[in-house]
């Protein structure tokens, strides 16, 4: 018999952390044609903009935004920007914004002459009006750039053959002015990164460019851009500086600048640079699931950062396990990684129930793309999960799968209920996070403990689901286990040949102590800015290097105790 010792550890305090994927109320499949395949949460293309102290969050087709004081709680205001003859795909397909003085500004992608651009000075409510009521420089895929002279230029494109264009925008008018002039194109011939592709090798489609964004620093514009495809774990920003703010643009050597290729969530493209409230820096961006359908998406904020030579890169390692929230006394010079590991990494789980294949073990595999599935939605459906020691618990993330959703488009007033037990020997429990009453929609629910706990085992016990069957994709425990480091890795080795100078082979002695690798790799040693994550293998395929440079590399292994040491830099000519 369980017995049940209800004695519930504070979670009320304020958290300091956040996790990727981050938790909003993503609205539901808001692609009609492609509902045949499973209705599921979808957003991506976000753009990140502080006005008046506030963040605010736009992203493709979600009938309103969000806005948040913190960037952890987010508070969706419901508005669609539509006039009655335009469809679902212009409601805010990857938008734009920009603040002019004490006015927020926001367009959608459009191929119309006549969509509206939107102004409000008080966007925590649905308070908005035409600044213009057609936008004849109406473009897909938009960025707005306001300068230090507060002149105007809008950067926009979405094709796998055109290239990027900028135009100057008149400030009183809010009208295009001059001569469209294009800015950049893709040369996967020459950046290995940019290939179509899930692992950048298909030869026979050639790659997108889309998501322009611009950003100043030291004089400099930062055009910044996604491809290669937005379904693609490699889906990526790289990045072009420039002088004058319609160009011309030099590639920047370390790029792409957002890479999130390995690790539970997986994609960094197709996104928006900005600072918080204390001037640090930001990018949030696209992550990849592309399971239901191409465009299943969610959305991810990672540090950013412009080095001593104006390098701008996106800390990405480690960056779907727990990480700082904005605070004063931040430098993003330096990790935000909080140190809490992973510690139920393909460990034993039991369940009430499975519906057909999507087997128990797969919410603890750390693959966004499969999921555990009960055979119901009803109250009283579970999932254990343990820990194989007694462990120190920071936090959970619970990210709740799709499975027979009957929503579409964003439905209000929708909401999660669970409770999490924990206990030393699966037979004794004690409550450790009661949502019993919780009433707010939460599909990638993170919660850090006010007080850290310790035990091996934890159940999840469903109470009420929104919609469909009790499914999650991952059940993620953080914190600190037993044991000690792994050691750092032996024989690590870089090949690259001279028939593909764009893919090099890593391999490494297997170390017994470890359950993941994280590879750090860059065309600089001392600029090791982009990483993979990998779990359970001693190899990787890296595809994303340019052809002309030399790269250095490094590994590290990892566990539920913590980082081992990183490898000596290896340089691959």
């Amino acid at each position: 018999m369980i017995f049940f010792l209800f004695v519930s550890t504070g979670t009320h305090a304020q958290q300091k952390t956040y996790c990727n994927p981050i938790n909003l109320d993503y609205g539901y499949c808001p692609i009609p044609n492609f509902s045949e395949q499973g209705k599921h949460r979808a957003t991506a293309d976000p753009v990140i903009t502080v006005f008046k102290e506030n963040y605010y969050l736009f992203s493709t087709n979600q009938w309103g935004y969000w806005w948040s004081a913190d960037m952890l709680h987010w508070n969706f205001v419901s508005r669609k920007f539509l006039k009655p003859w335009h469809n679902v795909y212009d409601e805010l397909c990857a938008p734009a914004t920009m603040v002019l003085g004490d006015t927020l500004l926001v367009i959608g992608s459009t191929y119309t002459k006549n969509f509206p651009l939107w102004m409000s000075t008080n966007p925590q409510k649905d308070e908005w009006k035409e600044a213009v009521d057609s936008f004849p420089a109406g473009a897909w895929d938009p960025g707005f750039f306001v300068d230090d002279d507060k002149r105007i230029y809008l950067y926009s494109g979405s094709s796998n053959f055109y290239p990027l264009y900028v135009q100057e925008v008149d400030r009183k008018t809010l009208q295009p002015i001059g001569e469209k002039k294009e800015t950049i194109r893709l040369h996967d011939e020459v950046h290995g990164w940019e290939r179509f592709g899930e692992h950048n090798d298909n030869t026979f489609l050639k790659p997108f460019i889309e998501g322009s964004w611009v950003n100043k620093y030291h004089g400099k514009y930062y055009l910044q851009y996604g491809a290669p495809g937005t379904e693609f774990s490699g889906y990526g920003d790289g990045v072009y500086i420039a002088d004058k703010p319609m160009g011309p643009f030099t590639y920047q050597q370390h790029n792409p600048f957002s890479l999130k290729a390995g690790g539970f969530a997986k994609g960094a493209g197709h996104g928006a640079t900005y600072q918080d409230v204390f001037n640090q820096w930001w990018h949030v961006s696209t992550i990849v699931i592309a399971l239901k359908n191409n465009f299943e998406r969610r959305i991810g904020i990672w540090p950013a950062q412009f080095d001593k030579e104006g390098i701008l890169s996106t800390n990405t390692a480690y960056g779907d396990y727990p990480h700082y929230l904005p605070n004063a006394k931040a430098n993003h010079t330096q990790s935000q990684f909080t140190g809490w590991m992973l510690l139920n990494y393909n460990k034993p789980v039991q369940v009430s129930s499975t519906l057909g294949g999507f087997a128990a073990n797969q919410a603890v595999d750390e693959n966004i793309k499969t999921y555990w599935s009960a055979a119901t939605g009803n109250k009283g459906e579970w999932i254990q999960t343990d820990l194989g020691s007694i462990s120190t618990i920071n936090a959970i993330q619970i990210n709740y799968a799709d499975q027979d959703a009957e929503l579409m488009g964003k439905v209000q007033g929708i909401y999660h209920q669970y409770n999490i037990y924990m206990s030393d020997d699966s037979k004794q429990w004690k409550l450790l996070i009661d949502k019993s009453q919780n009433k707010t929609d939460i599909p990638h629910e993170y919660v850090e403990l006010a007080i850290p706990a310790t035990a091996r085992y934890l159940k999840m016990e469903n109470i009420h689901m929104p919609t469909g069957k009790f499914a999650v994709s991952g059940l993620r425990v953080f914190g600190k286990g037993q044991g000690s480091l792994p050691d750092t890795v032996k024989n690590f080795i870089a090949l690259r040949g001279d028939s593909e100078r764009r893919n090099a082979w890593l391999k490494w002695q297997v170390n017994n102590n470890a359950t993941g690798y994280t590879i750090y790799t860059g065309t600089s040693p001392d600029k090791l800015y982009t990483s993979i994550m990998v779990y359970g293998v001693n190899e990787y395929y890296f595809s994303a290097m340019e052809k002309d440079q030399p790269y250095y590399f490094q590994v590290e292994a990892f566990n539920e105790k913590g980082i081992g040491k990183r490898t000596m830099i290896l340089k691959v000519e």
